[in-house]
Formats: structure tokens, C-alpha cells, sequence
């Protein structure tokens, strides 16, 4: 059963913002920290995605490739590779939280196609719609 992760993007307000701070830093590796290891990784290794949240909403992903636990005892952390392609979803409203949380498959975002409409709207326009939850 295929299992995704979901984790604030924090100091990231967009997508776009997302891709420039990757490129200007390690543009081939797309690695994120965390300090807790996911206990469910067959799940999340047969297809999950690290979904992101900016704002106060989903609007992109990407696939995991690997889940590695780095260390041992107080210095121990988890090591998540993912794909270096950011795939945008439809908006999604989510609360803030702490750390990452698991998203069930039923529960993810679809993804945006090249000819979907709602890809089309300013970041912006689209964020303010979600605030008067109108989208």
C-alpha cells in the first residue's frame, strides 16, 4: 500500500522559491533531513512522495527514492532522497504542523496536468482564494 509523507516548506513561500534555493545549493541532490525515521518504509518506498506544504497548502511534490538513518543514539538522524523533479498538485488547505506527518494515498492531492486551468492562476490570486475559502 503505497504511503506518502507530508512536511511544511519553511522559508520557502513558493514552488518557484523552492527550485531557486535547491539550484543554489546542491542542484543534484535533493536530500532532506529529519530527525526521526519514518517506521513505515516499505509504504513509503513503493511509490510515496514527500508532499509540500506552502502557506497553509499542498501545491507540488516529490517521489521518495530512498530512506537512510545516519548515526546512532543522540546523533542519529534520517536521510530522505527524493526526486529532483517538483511536481505541482492541485492546492490542498492543511494546518500548520511540526516535524513531517503521513498522507495516505485516498488523502493526496491529484496531480496538475500541462493543460489543467487551476495550474494557470497566479500563486498569489490562488493563495488568497484559499484564505477566503473560495477555492
Amino acid at each position: 500500500m503505497t504511503l506518502h509523507l507530508v512536511k511544511l516548506c519553511v522559508g520557502c513561500a513558493s514552488v518557484e522559491e523552492l527550485e531557486a534555493w535547491r539550484r543554489s545549493r546542491r542542484p543534484a541532490d535533493w536530500r532532506m533531513r529529519t530527525r526521526q525515521t519514518p517506521k513505515r518504509l516499505d509504504d513509503l518506498l513503493d511509490g510515496g512522495s514527500l508532499y509540500w506544504v506552502f502557506k497553509g497548502a499542498i501545491l507540488c511534490r516529490q517521489g521518495i527514492l530512498a530512506v537512510d538513518t545516519v548515526g546512532e543514539g543522540a546523533e542519529r538522524w534520517c536521510e530522505i532522497d527524493l526526486d529532483p523533479v517538483l511536481v505541482r498538485t492541485a492546492a490542498a488547505p492543511r494546518r500548520p504542523f511540526q516535524g513531517w506527518r503521513y498522507l495516505s494515498q485516498e488523502e493526496a492531492p491529484a496531480d496538475l496536468s500541462s493543460g489543467d486551468a487551476s495550474g494557470q492562476i497566479p500563486p498569489d490570486l490562488a493563495g488568497r482564494l484559499r484564505e477566503l475559502g473560495a477555492w
